[in-house]
Order: C-alpha cells, then structure tokens, then sequence
C-alpha cells in the first residue's frame, strides 16, 4: 500500500523497560518503516540505539506515570499523520485527530490484576482496565493480539497476533554441550521464575545430573547449576535461544506470551503451563508441552533425554514461528488500515 504517516503511542520502549509490550511497540515500528511507512513514536522512554523511526519524548514526571502520558497527549498535535496506533495509554483521545485511530490490546489488565499477589498491584491494575475499557471506546477499531485478550473485552473481534523477527530469532547456531533450560521472566510472581529452579532443583538435577538451567532475570538467587544473566541485549538473549534446549517459561498467566514463539523461531522446544497465552499459541500442546506444576519437572527430563523428541518438536515450532514473522503481521494491519482509510 501507498506510505503512510503513522504515529504510535507507547509508554514503554526497550531502552526504559524489559516489559513486553515495549518491546513489540518497537518491533512493530521498526518493520513498518522497513515496509516504507513514515513512523514517528510517542513515548516517555528514550529513543532505542536501533530505532529506525523518529522519536517524540512525552514528559510524565515521577508520579502516576502511566495516567500522565494519557493526559499528557491530549494536547499534542497529530494532524500530520494518517493513523494513530495506540500500544496503550490512549483513553483520553475522546477528539478525533487523526482519520484513523487504532489500538492494539497486548493483554488484560482485569486478568493481571487476578494473577498478581499485592493488594496494591490490584488495585493498580484495576485502574488501568478502566483504562483500557475507555480506550476500546475512542478507538475507531481495537485489536487483541489473542483470541484470549479478547476474551476479556468480548467486544474486541479482529485478533491479529505480535510478531518475531526471524532475522534475529533463528536456529542457526551451536547448541550447549551440556542439556540446558533456558527461562525468561522474573523470579517471582505470575512467571514462577522460583518454581522453575525449585523443579530444576529437586527433579530435573537428580535425573540429568549434567543438566544447566539459565535464567534471564534480575531477581534470581545463585544456585548449583543455575547460572543467572540479568539484563542482557537482544542480540544476547536470541544467542541464549539458539544455545538452549528447551525453553520453558511456566506463568500462571500469559496474554499472549512472546517467549515462546521467539523461541520456537530460534529452533528450541517449548515447555510451559496450560495458561491461556501459551496455550493459544502452542495451539493447546501441539506446537509444545503444556503440563501442570507438577508434572513439569517429568516433562522437562522427557525432552533434555530424548533427542528423537527434541528434533521433532524443534521442526514443527519452526514451521510455526512463520505465521508470527512481522512481515505477515504487518501484512495485517496495512490492510486493516487501508479498510478504515478507505472508509
């Protein structure tokens, strides 16, 4: 389609936050300007070193960040774009500015705020669902990235999914000597980054006495065999990929859950619990292995000692991955755009 002025609106980026959705607010801006689109990026966040589009920083203070970018846009000027595209944060925008207005919902507020301990996180993420309600209304189209967001906002009914860049996350590569997991996530909370170890600890040790767990991640202690990298760049992180295994990321929630197709990419089995990202994207166990807290452990020492089982699994997490290149993804949202221009 013919090139477009778009404007995105993202509170996080990765030269700010390890958070996801920053991560694929880049992503997605860096491919639409690969595709010839002119892209320019609101944010509060620095501009990435890598960013191929240009950058507009959103001032927001110290306190209530995430409400004050939303106010804090209402006054700028986008009349020189075709399209709007929110990552969040746009329910303020009640004004139409632009002759196309979208948001992508990368999750649910209303299912974190079940998922995550604190009182205080809830209620925090109860507000921020509101939020996201309001944004469903002065968008002119909202997109859930998985049939399980829009489970949630069951008003939501175009899915188009986050991407992975196949240039970066492939299987070209050397795999460790020793059997090794590979975890990305944190520690504690809904990731489940200290059952992980306790499992790798008390099964997955005993049975593969030779075996390594890496956990990407800045709040795990030192263990015997566990080795912790804290933060790392992307370049690092898709070497890690390639290295690995098996990769296993067991939340007790996922929206969607990028992990796993970035490690599908890189060519390394999945394992994970039957939460709604993962199985959604592992199409419910057959692109990897869903299994209960207790029987992960089991299902990590099945695969670390059967490479008949690994080669298997690494073909058809392949043959997925393709249906999550940006291309493809990217693909789908010209042509929701060029539906709503053409309106």
């Amino acid at each position: 389609m013919n090139s477009l002025n778009i404007a995105m609106l993202s509170y996080y980026l990765p030269s700010g936050s390890k958070i996801g959705v920053g991560y694929q607010a880049h992503y997605m801006a860096n491919a639409m300007v690969r595709r010839g689109h002119r892209v320019v990026m609101f944010s509060p966040c620095d501009r990435p070193v890598d960013a191929l589009y240009d950058h507009r920083q959103v001032p927001v203070g110290k306190a209530f960040r995430s409400f004050r970018i939303a106010w804090e846009m209402r006054s700028r000027d986008l009349s020189e774009f075709d399209v709007l595209h929110a990552h969040g944060d746009d329910y303020w925008l009640w004004r139409r500015r632009v002759p196309c207005h979208v948001r992508t919902m990368h999750g649910s507020c209303f299912s974190e705020a079940f998922n995550i301990p604190r009182f205080k996180e809830k209620v925090r993420m109860l507000a921020l669902a509101a939020g996201e309600v309001m944004s469903v209304m002065v968008a002119d189209r909202t997109v859930g990235v998985s049939q399980n967001t829009c489970r949630s906002y069951p008003w939501i009914r175009r899915v188009i999914p986050n991407g992975v860049d196949l240039s970066l996350f492939h299987s070209v590569g050397t795999r460790e000597i020793d059997p090794t997991i590979l975890f990305v996530g944190t520690y504690r909370n809904r990731k489940r980054g200290k059952m992980l170890m306790e499992i790798f600890r008390d099964v997955v040790q005993p049975a593969v006495p030779a075996a390594k767990l890496w956990m990407v991640c800045s709040d795990a202690p030192e263990a015997e065999n566990v080795k912790v990298f804290g933060s790392i760049s992307t370049e690092e992180l898709a070497g890690l990929y390639r290295r690995a295994w098996v990769f296993c990321l067991p939340s007790s929630y996922e929206g969607f859950g990028v992990p796993y197709i970035e490690a599908m990419a890189s060519g390394t089995p999945v394992v994970a619990t039957p939460n709604p990202g993962a199985s959604e994207v592992l199409d419910g166990g057959r692109y990897g292995v869903l299994a209960e807290p207790a029987a992960l452990g089991a299902s990590l020492v099945r695969l670390l000692t059967d490479s008949g089982e690994r080669e298997r699994m690494t073909a058809i997490g392949l043959q997925r991955a393709k249906i999550y290149d940006w291309d493809c993804i990217i693909g789908q949202y010209e042509t929701l755009y060029k539906e709503m221009l053409n309106r």
